[in-house]
């Protein structure tokens, strides 16, 4: 398994969810003017920080290390992480993964602790399983288990589904949209047969060299990509077929598209970086995430241990953090949050 695959697919995560969390929630047409183009870090000080978005998908990534080929035993651990994870004051998490996290903590097993909602959590930690597996089946049955420890609506499953197969076929250096589009199909089957068709919208939108701004006007996102998988899925797949090697305008691209900015931008991320490796990220944006614990030498470090446990597919201890600078640290990261909606209500409108 190639370490490239799995450090692009984690730093892109990270990188587009660092780019996007500035312009999450704004309007297409006013961020441009409130915070300008997003071709820079422009959270703290021109630098850049990870959400939830990015911490799920390092979890996801601790759990496989830990678990193996045993997808019951990946359950538990992600449910472990996920409970401390609540624990620690995420800002910004998900009614649905905070109410299954609080279910967790009353008791409730991996199999029983999601709840009914087709929000986009188990889209945004998706792409790492498509960057890890070769196996198809191996590869459903892992992004099924992630889905529903939060979210047990199909159409939640679904979108986790097609964005782990996009970055399956990104890494392999599939860009045919009609291949994609057969794959996914074939997948998810009668059920999500509206997933199928949207993402057939996107295809289309792509071979007729419609961007992704414009694919996103046409299913009425004009103000922006909601939190609903059916919209955020088909969105970033336009992104990734429209610029399948370029990493900065296919994140770039999604951001544009207002809304969910920092999901969007983080699953673009992480299907585009799974095709172009960590090289095919722009070394200035990686430069500028200013994270701890969850350090860019910290997601080198997770990468190269994932790869190596593919490669011998010995389950091993997975690489862990210092759970007492996870708070202050996420102290910081509210005050931010915070600050930036209160400039939100000055101008430019």
């Amino acid at each position: 398994m190639s370490v490239e695959a799995i450090a692009g697919c984690i730093l892109g995560t990270a990188v587009g969810d660092a780019l996007g969390l500035p312009y999450e929630g704004v309007s297409r047409d006013r961020a441009p003017r409130l915070l300008g183009p997003p071709a820079r870090h422009r959270f703290l000080f021109g630098r850049g920080m990870i959400s939830d978005d990015t911490e799920h998908t390092l979890m996801v990534a601790q759990s496989l290390i830990e678990a193996g080929d045993d997808v019951d035993d990946f359950a538990r651990r992600l449910a472990w992480r996920l409970r401390w994870w609540i624990l620690a004051l995420p800002a910004g998490v998900g009614k649905a993964t905070a109410r299954s996290g609080i279910k967790l903590w009353l008791g409730a097993s991996p199999t029983t602790a999601g709840v009914f909602s087709a929000g986009n959590g188990p889209a945004m930690r998706a792409a790492i399983l498509g960057a890890v597996f070769d196996d198809r089946d191996r590869l459903l049955r892992f992004a099924k288990a992630s889905a529903r420890l939060t979210h047990t609506d199909p159409k939640a499953e679904a979108g986790a589904i097609a964005v782990a197969l996009a970055a399956q076929a990104s890494r392999a250096g599939m860009q045919d949209p009609n291949r994609f589009l057969q794959s996914l199909a074939e997948c998810v089957g009668e059920e999500a047969s509206e997933l199928v068709a949207l993402v057939r919208q996107a295809c289309e939108s792509v071979s007729a060299c419609e961007s992704t701004r414009a694919f996103a006007a046409s299913l009425g996102l004009e103000k922006g990509v909601t939190g609903y998988t059916y919209h955020t899925v088909p969105v970033a797949i336009h992104a990734w077929l429209s610029h399948p090697t370029d990493y900065a305008r296919a994140v770039t691209a999604v951001i544009e598209c207002g809304g969910d900015a920092d999901t969007t931008a983080a699953i673009v991320g992480g299907i585009v970086g799974s095709g172009v490796g960590r090289e095919g990220i722009p070394k200035e944006w990686i430069d500028g995430l200013y994270e701890w614990p969850r350090s860019v030498r910290w997601m080198d470090r997770l990468a190269q241990q994932l790869a190596e446990f593919r490669s011998t597919s010995t389950p091993a201890k997975a690489l862990s953090i210092n759970p007492l600078a996870v708070l202050p640290r996420n102290l910081l990261f509210l005050a931010v949050v915070l600050f930036h909606g209160f400039r939100r209500l000055a101008p430019p409108y």
